[in-house]
């Protein structure tokens, strides 16, 4: 049974893994055995994450690109083939949240969101997909949300690239399943992240910010999410013990979703 969550010998490349979530994850497949491959917009935050990554002992591979350009995505994805071998785990971790209301959001930033959020996601599986074909075998794990399921304000472009990125995952499944290639998502809850610290910040009165009050009111589990809770979770769908899992998005979220439903 333990040799099913194994990742021994596999090639993971997750995008913009030089913190946060995309961290986590990389660290625990390499705990698993995988040899870890990231890469992110800055030569300072790629050098960030090689030093961390070292520092636990993890000798990843760390590359320079923008996850919207799609040329340089190939061309960073060959170049990954040839100097550390073809890619079989593919996390879409990348990605940015804009809390604006919707009236006072420029439909520049709109579509920036959209493009980090989905189309991204799209340009680096097109990117790796062939190889894995080839392959025989692959696993794609795209970072989703629960705003794919529910209604927030300050977070329409947000939820618009995750809904999209939702049906992207269900429909990677449905083309590419035959060639046993394996797209699943992993929904996660409220994770206390730099993203959201803003939200977790005391008042002036020293009392908790009201959509902290929120989140730990309603979720079941009676706290904020860690990054370490999505490990696990990241490991499963990577690993031979989700083989017969395909387009199926996991919620990682205290059982929020369970709890509220579709109320906003």
């Amino acid at each position: 049974m333990e040799n099913m969550f194994s990742l021994q010998g596999k090639i993971a490349l997750i995008t913009g893994a030089s913190y946060g979530i995309g961290f986590e994850i990389a660290k625990a497949y390499a705990q698993a055995g995988a040899t870890i491959v990231f890469n992110d917009i800055k030569q300072e935050l790629v050098d960030k994450g090689l030093a961390a990554y070292r520092e636990l002992g993890i000798e990843a591979h760390g590359y320079v690109c923008d996850v919207t350009d799609e040329a340089g995505i190939q061309q960073m994805v060959s170049q990954i083939e040839d100097e550390v071998g073809v890619i079989d785990i593919l996390v879409n971790n990348a990605g940015i949240i804009r809390r604006t209301p919707m009236l006072e959001m420029a439909a520049e930033d709109f579509r920036q969101v959209i493009d980090i959020d989905l189309n991204a996601p799209f340009i680096v599986s097109k990117a790796v997909l062939p190889s894995m074909i080839a392959k025989g075998h692959g696993k794609i794990i795209n970072i989703c949300s629960m705003m794919s399921e529910l209604g927030r304000e300050t977070v329409s472009a947000y939820a618009a690239a995750k809904g999209g990125l939702k049906m992207l995952t269900k429909n990677i499944a449905s083309e590419f399943g035959e060639a046993n290639i394996q797209c699943n998502g992993i929904g996660p809850g409220y994770i206390a992240t730099p993203q959201t610290a803003p939200l977790r910040e005391r008042q002036a009165d020293g009392s908790r910010h009201p959509f902290d009050q929120f989140i730990i009111a309603k979720t079941p589990a009676a706290r904020w999410g860690t990054t370490e809770d999505l490990a696990g979770p990241a490991v499963f769908l990577a690993s031979d013990a989700s083989n017969f899992v395909n387009g199926h998005i996991l919620y990682v979220d205290g059982g929020i979703l369970a709890y509220i439903g579709k109320q906003p």
